[in-house]
């Protein structure tokens, strides 16, 4: 794996959208981890004497249709969302990363046999597959991530069997195999770390976009169910009262866009500070 000097990573600091980018995830997983103190009430207490409250001091962000506090639920659903963004990228990368490369590495009829169960699952639309196996389990939020880790690994499968061919015939492989190297510890000593630079951006990118889908499941059903404060549920029941309680659905729509905007740039000031022509 490549060697990020100082001096590369004080440039990728100065920059902007990156430092936004880690100040919006940094700021998040502090409201995750804190949401015990900084949540105002549970959120899921009923109170039907103070359904669709203004902002206020009380209620910072309103209360919904049943008196629950909308700013404590946004809170707590902060944790549920990255649960379920790093558990999908985490299985994706962990399992996509392992089956290419041994695809890449080995070749024969491995690498035949996973590319081609790749291509299967590649060929069918991601999200109907994933709504497909979701339905099929049932609505949780869950089953939501089992579908989506169920549809997301064959992209790093790919990628990863990609990087692999492009590095196996260097130089130091050829001198690792002449030296008696074991071709496992060939792989996962020398090869794949310098593999990895492309797919920590890719994992990294694809955070968002696994929070924005998961929440997308959430929204038409096949997600997380009420009274769970995930951000995706809200705004299913939230869009029923936009125009009685603008705020039901709209803060929930926010902090959904600032995540996924946060890991967006995090994932391009990586793209960036790994890519050596940009290093020059």
């Amino acid at each position: 794996m490549q060697v990020v000097e100082l001096k590369t990573l004080r440039k990728a600091l100065r920059n902007p959208p990156t430092l936004l980018g880690i100040f919006l995830i940094l700021a998040f997983f502090f409201l995750a981890i804190l949401a015990p103190f900084i949540a105002t009430h549970d959120p899921l207490a009923i109170d039907v004497f103070n359904r669709f409250q203004p902002l206020s001091k009380r209620h910072l962000l309103g209360t919904d249709e049943l008196g629950r506090d909308v700013f404590s639920r946004v809170i707590y659903g902060t944790r549920l969302t990255l649960q379920a963004g790093v558990t999908i990228v985490g299985i994706a990368f962990v399992v996509g990363t392992i089956l290419g490369a041994i695809a890449g590495f080995w070749g024969g009829w491995t690498e035949t046999l996973i590319m081609r169960t790749v291509d299967v699952f590649m060929s069918f639309p991601a999200l109907i597959l994933a709504l497909a196996v979701a339905a099929a389990l049932g609505p949780s939020l869950i089953h939501a991530v089992i579908a989506l880790s169920v549809v997301w690994w064959p992209w790093y499968t790919r990628l990863v069997r990609g990087q692999i061919l492009s590095v196996k015939e260097s130089v130091y492989v050829e001198a690792g195999k002449a030296l008696g190297a074991s071709s496992v510890r060939l792989l996962f000593r020398h090869v794949l770390p310098n593999c990895i630079s492309p797919i920590v951006v890719l994992a990294t990118l694809d955070m968002g976009y696994a929070i924005l889908t998961a929440a997308g499941l959430s929204f038409i059903g096949v997600g997380a169910q009420p009274p769970s404060p995930e951000w995706g549920a809200m705004l299913s029941t939230g869009r029923n009262y936009i125009t009685t309680a603008w705020w039901y659905p709209t803060f929930p729509g926010i902090v959904l866009s600032l995540t996924v905007l946060g890991f967006n740039l995090l994932g391009d000031g990586f793209r960036d500070l790994l890519d050596p022509r940009w290093r020059r």
